[in-house]
């Protein structure tokens, strides 16, 4: 199929469930309630932090941070997903797929940033307590959090600048949920060696560099944790970090699956797969995961419901 000429309009066709259209109504409320969750417990534990000043600390600042992601990466996809299952026509606007690769890829590499930093912020928790204060001062995180953000959105802002350089055909269907890079990249009718070439960059220079930073961090806290001799106290320790590194295992697994595995194993119905639990599922789980496995946020949470039902005592 040739390339049409870049100015005539290009369609591109979400065809996310080609087999099942029988399932279309369901999915779409799995979706939605999925969503709703992720909405609702990402905005709780913003909530939390922000109205208690117990968690007035790097840890929950950065947390925030983590929950602000959430709910931009889950409405990155999502909502439009939902349109798409009730249209007949299932088509997005070039420009529209643009504006959501642009968030969400900006989204994934500011998450993948931020976990670094909240590996680092662990590291110095456990493994530099007595200068946690200075190290992690207020200008300190400020800074560190600006810096995930200007780092993410400016790599997402490279990648998407290069998608316009790519001729598509006119109508192009995209077996996805949503417009990803390496998914659209898949029906480009003309040569993507450039686009390939930033997101292997990407990956060395982000992805890599990060993952390695963050295991770097968790060898030097599990060693700092292994030597103390208390069970409680090793407990204690490995408890501030356990929720981190359950999110971060489950990030990194959907992440190095779509985006850093060989080229030659192509899999469509698993890339939508893997793509749905990190863009849909790990953004409703990272609250959980958070709240049942840490004493303060459930306190601060009975605190701020006692506040809301009994605003007299």
């Amino acid at each position: 199929m040739e390339g049409q000429n870049q100015s005539m309009p290009i369609i591109f066709y979400m065809i996310a469930l080609p087999n099942h259209p029988e399932l279309q109504p369901l999915f779409f409320t799995i979706f939605l309630v999925i969503y709703l969750a992720a909405l609702l417990g990402n905005s709780l534990i913003s909530t939390i932090i922000a109205t208690n000043s117990r968690l007035h600390t790097p840890m929950y600042f950065f947390l925030i941070n983590l929950s602000i992601l959430d709910i931009f990466c889950t409405t990155a996809a999502i909502p439009k997903f939902l349109q798409i299952i009730l249209s007949k026509e299932k088509i997005i606007s070039f420009y529209g797929c643009i504006a959501q690769m642009c968030l969400f890829s900006g989204v994934l590499s500011t998450e993948t940033i931020l976990l670094t930093v909240m590996a680092y912020d662990r590291y110095v928790a456990i493994c530099q307590p007595l200068h946690y204060s200075t190290i992690m001062s207020r200008r300190t995180c400020i800074l560190l959090a600006a810096a995930v953000w200007i780092l993410g959105f400016s790599n997402s802002t490279v990648q998407t600048s290069l998608i316009p350089r790519i001729k598509f055909c006119q109508r192009n269907i995209i077996h996805h949920f949503f417009c990803e890079i390496p998914a659209v990249l898949k029906v480009a009718c003309s040569d993507t060696y450039v686009n390939n070439i930033a997101i292997i960059i990407a990956d060395v220079l982000l992805g890599m560099v990060c993952f390695l930073l963050t295991v770097i961090s968790y060898t030097y806290i599990i060693s700092t944790i292994l030597k103390i001799r208390s069970a409680e106290k090793k407990k204690k320790a490995f408890s501030t970090c356990a929720s981190h590194l359950i999110v971060v295992t489950l990030f990194y697994g959907g992440v190095i699956y779509t985006y850093v595995r060989p080229a030659f194993n192509n899999v469509l119905e698993a890339d939508k797969v893997i793509s749905a639990f990190y863009v849909i599922a790990s953004p409703m789980l990272n609250p959980i995961i958070y709240s049942l496995r840490n004493t303060e946020v459930i306190n601060a949470l009975k605190k701020l419901l006692g506040r809301k039902l009994y605003p007299n005592i």
